[in-house]
């Protein structure tokens, strides 16, 4: 089932990109003469008018071919003539407009899903949650109902924003924490130096209200990293003692606290169950001193119509921050993910959505469709040859100099190009199978 639902939702995020670029060819007067779900052979196929609209074979994948996308004919003197009505023919306004088309119709389908998500069960607004006593958070004068509206000098409008934070950052010792709150209409801002606890760590964040002890994150070089566990994983045992719920395993913990002794964890993913030894790090732990809301609060139409752009703010700037990960060796090439790997936490989710019923079940489905459409219209913007953006590079090249780049260049450049990306992806995908089956 799960890859029937990660097809559905490939296919709908690649038939909106291509309808991008389709409708804004149209609407330039570019003749389209194939718009196709899928590559290979075709299985179904019609023609009207001048578009052939087809279905093939391989649906990871689609096109939007139009007239001479790439040069034209040539005359007595070698100089190439477009034809008319072909790509080449527009102008170079015309040609960006379409070639942004595609990635402007993700972002649409991603903010189209915020809104339904948003109208049905919310959104999450930065409120402090709780404050620690005793805490320099305490003493700097926070309290719980403050809401949050900056954080470390980031504008803060959803919960998730101080959380992602987290996820590209981190918090040194004597390193001060920043913050802007509203609390009765009044706008106040404190720094603190956080406390700092010595402890061990596995590197995981867990509810501790849920119904199974089910990880909720891992955290980047931590043990249970380097262990190849990862989000979705469910702890079943710990050193032989059962945990049957996130209280048991919070329990657990605070009656035996971590030291340098090796820990056996048995999990479950998908299904299956592995265990795993990992040697808790020792590490210096600060503490912000409060916590912080990211469970969902209903809110007026209006608000949802605004967060919805938020939200689609919010997917867009982390994709664009975990691009910058890459570079800066925050994150390294195994943490990139392929067809299995997006298949693979498509089906998790769902199958872990069907105990909480059919909505919440959709509402998951929809939030992996704002993540991956966000995710697809970003990368397509890359200034990469053979993607979105190395076309509109392009078009920028020919605007500066007045003229186009050579065709023969631009397609060779671009094969270049997209064989590195092949390459890149057959080793993507070679990583997600071996952590798929094998834990």
């Amino acid at each position: 089932m799960k890859w029937i639902i990660a097809i559905l939702i490939f296919s709908l995020l690649i038939l909106f990109h291509e309808f991008g670029h389709f409708l804004m060819a149209r609407l330039n007067g570019v003749a389209v003469e194939e718009f196709s779900l899928g590559f290979g052979p075709r299985l179904l196929s019609a023609k009207r008018g001048e578009t052939r609209y087809s279905l093939k074979l391989l649906l990871f994948g689609g096109s939007c071919r139009m007239r001479g996308m790439l040069g034209g004919t040539e005359d007595e003197d070698g100089n190439l003539s477009p034809e008319p009505g072909s790509f080449q023919a527009a102008s170079a306004g015309q040609r960006a407009a379409i070639i942004f088309g595609g990635p402007f119709f993700n972002f649409l389908l991603a903010w189209i899903c915020a809104v339904v998500v948003l109208a049905v069960v919310g959104y999450d607004p930065a409120v402090v949650t709780s404050v620690e006593d005793g805490s320099a958070a305490q003493q700097a004068g926070l309290k719980a109902g403050d809401t949050i509206t900056s954080f470390m000098g980031r504008r803060v409008e959803i919960g998730r924003d101080v959380d992602t934070w987290f996820v590209f950052h981190d918090l040194s010792g004597g390193q001060n924490v920043t913050l802007t709150f509203k609390r009765d209409g009044q706008t106040h801002t404190v720094s603190y130096t956080p406390d700092v606890q010595r402890r061990y760590m596995l590197g995981l964040t867990y509810s501790v209200d849920g119904d199974r002890a089910e990880i909720q994150s891992v955290s980047v070089g931590s043990p249970l990293d380097k262990a190849g566990v990862r989000a979705g994983d469910v702890i079943t045992a710990v050193d032989g003692t059962k945990i049957t719920t996130a209280k048991s395993l919070y329990r657990y913990f605070q009656d035996h606290p971590l030291g340098q002794s090796s820990v056996k964890l048995t999990l479950s993913r998908g299904g299956r169950s592995w265990e795993t030894d990992v040697k808790p790090l020792k590490r210096d732990d600060v503490r912000i001193g409060f916590g912080y809301n990211l469970g969902r609060t209903k809110t007026t139409a209006p608000q949802v119509i605004r967060l919805s752009f938020v939200e689609l703010r919010y997917w867009i700037g982390t994709t664009l921050e975990s691009i910058g990960a890459l570079f800066t060796g925050r994150f390294g090439i195994n943490d990139l993910s392929g067809p299995v790997g997006i298949v693979d936490v498509v089906g998790t989710t769902y199958e872990e959505s069907r105990s909480d019923g059919a909505l919440m079940t959709w509402m998951n489905m929809i939030n992996l469709i704002i993540l991956l459409s966000a995710n697809l219209g970003v990368m397509n913007l890359l200034p990469i040859p053979a993607l979105d953006g190395g076309r509109l590079l392009f078009l920028l090249i020919e605007a500066i100099r007045g003229k186009p780049v050579n065709p023969a260049v631009e397609a060779s450049v671009e094969t270049v190009v997209a064989v590195l990306l092949m390459l890149l992806m057959v080793y993507v995908m070679y990583h997600d199978v071996l952590t798929f089956v094998s834990p």
